[in-house]
């Protein structure tokens, strides 16, 4: 664990500055303060150095970088898995890909593009998941994730097995998260495109963002792993969340598709673990009064977005397997909502 560095080292203040479908709107920010809270700040970054499997953390108020802190692990500039994380950066590729047409929408179904791979004579619920089940994890496959991953990731075809999953619901019903059903996306995408699924995040995310998004692995089939190991820097995630609270623009261009975020954000059924609304591939709950939104990696890799605070909130740890039961994820929920939620509210004096 590295000591605190000064304070006047990591906290630069500035001042700064779920609707429904068919039409959604804009998330703006009410930025009631300015900055963040010095002595909240100094709190947040005492109780985070106490969490021993913590090793960054981001916070951007209104887009400027207000704490930059790495208490172990890789630098904040350099690339690692970000787990399952990587399911909500692959929510952003599918919006983007159907507004270039690469997709023709959420209502597409995955039987369009990959009838191939799936098995012969399949049950008729098959033919009728969609992109949109599988980005809000209600395709109603049996999941890989959990006791099942092992067989899955060990199979000689990771698409066919997934596709090949018994029915446990109706698409369109209950969530399971699946890391499966992202894979299914990922190879939608590719086979639509032509093009890998690393080559599209390169071109339609890193390229715009200005970020770095190396390859990650692939499966037997030359595959991009969907919905898991994609490789981004804490601050690759930060301008990712920025592009999300900014409503899908950066840098005075627009990359996501209008009303996506919005779209994204919108809960359509509710995680059976942690009793969180989900979305197309996000979180989303509340943090004293405030809406918050968070992407959700394996071991505490965190992107949250507090819209009406403008604020955008990273933190990555260390991802080595642990219990499930254990107190690391609630632990820097926590974090966010009795520390540094207060510290934006306060504001910088």
């Amino acid at each position: 664990m590295h000591p605190l560095a000064p304070l006047s080292a990591l906290l630069l203040i500035a001042c700064t500055q779920a609707p429904a479908e068919p039409a959604p709107q804009a998330i703006v920010s009410t930025k009631p303060t300015t900055g963040l809270d010095p002595a909240r700040v100094r709190e947040t970054l005492a109780t985070a150095a106490r969490l021993p499997r913590l090793r960054t953390l981001l916070i951007l108020r209104d887009g400027r970088e207000v704490v930059a802190q790495r208490f172990t692990g890789p630098p904040l500039d350099q690339p690692v898995s970000v787990k399952s994380a990587s399911k909500t950066v692959l929510s952003a590729l599918a919006g983007i890909a159907i507004q270039r047409g690469v997709l023709t929408g959420t209502d597409q179904t995955v039987a369009s593009v990959l009838r191939a791979d799936m098995p012969a004579n399949p049950d008729p619920r098959l033919l009728h998941i969609t992109v949109g089940n599988l980005l809000s994890m209600q395709s109603g496959l049996e999941r890989t994730s959990g006791e099942n991953y092992g067989r899955w990731v060990a199979s000689p075809n990771w698409v066919r097995f997934a596709l090949s999953r018994p029915f446990v619901a109706e698409p369109g019903g209950a969530m399971l998260y699946s890391t499966g059903n992202s894979h299914i996306l990922s190879a939608m995408l590719t086979r639509a495109s032509g093009r890998s699924t690393h080559a599209l995040a390169q071109d339609w995310l890193a390229t715009p963002l200005g970020i770095q998004i190396p390859p990650w692995p692939r499966d037997g089939q030359g595959i991009y792993f969907g919905g898991n190991d994609m490789l981004m820097s804490p601050r690759a995630l930060a301008a990712f969340g920025e592009l999300y609270r900014n409503d899908g623009v950066a840098r005075g261009r627009r990359i996501l598709p209008a009303g996506w975020v919005a779209q994204s954000w919108r809960p359509r059924t509710t995680s059976p673990w942690s009793g969180n609304p989900y979305g197309y591939g996000w979180f989303s709950t509340t943090a004293r009064g405030h809406p918050v939104h968070f992407a959700w990696g394996y071991g505490g890799q965190m992107v949250y977005i507090v819209p009406d605070l403008a604020l955008t909130v990273v933190m990555t740890s260390d991802p080595s397997p642990h219990p499930r039961a254990e107190s690391h994820v609630p632990a820097l929920n926590t974090l966010l909502a009795d520390n540094i939620i207060p510290a934006a509210e306060t504001g910088a004096s």
